[in-house]
């Protein structure tokens, strides 16, 4: 819970002396509605009381609440009337309806009972970004370097006590190599033409009801452009990710070939039956590497992070209706770093929007106001 609401005057502390909470109950009508109006009363009192001293315990607009905060405020409510409850709960933001939708998926249910973040544990705290920046900098400069080599001449240069194990830990976190020659992978030689290469992936994500979907993500690799997608519930088979194949790229022309990862849902023979009598040849990654497939491996890991994270949905069809808004945003506004920072509608040909003027501008709402991108007024 992040903020707490403000909460109506406290009633005296005359009540709690004359009602009790579990009392024996009586056979009268009248008796037994007083006793529960009592009950009512006391808790809502001690349930106020608990709030203004959680408000008051720290100056902060959202103070963190305890396990106990948590038991006690939950305990409270089964003996308030449903007419109260506006006026003593507890507000929070969607920010934490999401990370608790994030915790029941991922099964870290000690996040549910947790305040913030988990505070580290005290130990080095290993180099300064200074030098973590000097190491890799003089091994981009120097590739043949090594570890050795490379602690001795910074310890030389700079008089910092450095040593071959801190260089080599460094530069596994931080350091990433270029390609041997500089010349492009064979995914980037093949489909070095529009609609000449497609890449096809599946990942699976959680409805708010905790219901798994697989989601097939079909992309052009040379335009960056967004194919389509197709949603299915889980248990899916080689008859279904046939369906969901044929579903995503209706309404477009075929490629010549399709890159696909080493998942056994694309071994079933129905699925390698589709592609021949599509007369689309598949290639397939480099088992067990997702570098291997690195686009559409990407473009997931962008769904997740700036879409799925951030909504919630019901059912497929809820699913696939959002997916479909983020197409459009992601094929038209959005600009894409791997395609000189232009959207990939340009990329493939499309005649692009007239620039906006910094002075006279507005702004244009995507994936029902979630992005916004400034247009020409």
């Amino acid at each position: 819970m992040d903020l707490i609401a403000t909460y109506p005057a406290i009633y005296g502390s005359h009540h709690a002396r004359n009602y009790s909470i579990g009392g024996p109950l009586t056979h009268n009508a009248g008796e037994n509605a007083s006793l529960r109006r009592g009950k009512s009363v006391v808790a809502e009192s001690l349930l106020l009381k608990h709030q203004l001293l959680i408000a008051n315990r720290s100056r902060q607009r959202a103070p963190n609440l305890t396990p106990f905060d948590r038991i006690l405020l939950g305990l409270t409510t089964f003996f308030i009337t449903p007419a109260r409850f506006s006026k003593v709960a507890v507000v929070f933001k969607p920010a934490t309806l999401l990370r608790f939708h994030v915790a029941l998926v991922k099964r870290k249910y000690h996040l549910l009972f947790s305040s913030g973040a988990t505070r580290r544990k005290p130990g080095p705290k290993g180099p300064s970004p200074a030098l973590i920046a000097a190491v890799v900098s003089m091994k981009q400069a120097n590739p043949r370097f090594g570890c050795l080599r490379i602690a001795q001449q910074i310890t030389f240069d700079f008089s910092v006590n450095s040593d071959k194990d801190v260089v080599r830990r460094i530069l596994a976190k931080h350091y990433r190599p270029g390609s041997g020659n500089g010349g492009p992978s064979w995914l980037s030689l093949i489909g070095h033409a529009k609609d000449s290469l497609w890449s096809i992936d599946l990942f699976r994500c959680e409805s708010v009801l905790l219901r798994s979907h697989y989601v097939m993500v079909v992309m052009d690799v040379f335009t960056r452009r967004l194919v389509g997608f197709s949603v299915k519930p889980a248990n899916i088979d080689g008859i279904a990710i046939c369906r969901m194949f044929n579903r995503a790229i209706a309404g477009h022309s075929l490629p010549k070939h399709v890159s696909t990862d080493n998942a056994p849902l694309f071994r079933f023979h129905r699925w390698q039956a589709n592609l021949r009598v599509r007369d689309i040849a598949e290639i397939r990654s480099v088992p067990y590497t997702p570098v291997s497939h690195p686009f559409v491996e990407r473009l997931i890991g962008t769904i997740r992070r700036e879409y799925l994270d951030q909504v919630f949905f019901w059912n497929a069809v809820d699913l696939e209706r959002k997916l479909s808004d983020f197409k459009k945003y992601d094929n038209a506004a959005r600009v894409h770093r791997s395609i000189a920072g232009v959207v990939p509608s340009v990329r493939a040909g499309e005649r692009r929007l007239e620039p906006a003027s910094l002075g006279c501008y507005a702004w244009q709402s995507h994936c029902r106001g979630l992005f916004h991108t400034p247009v020409a007024a």
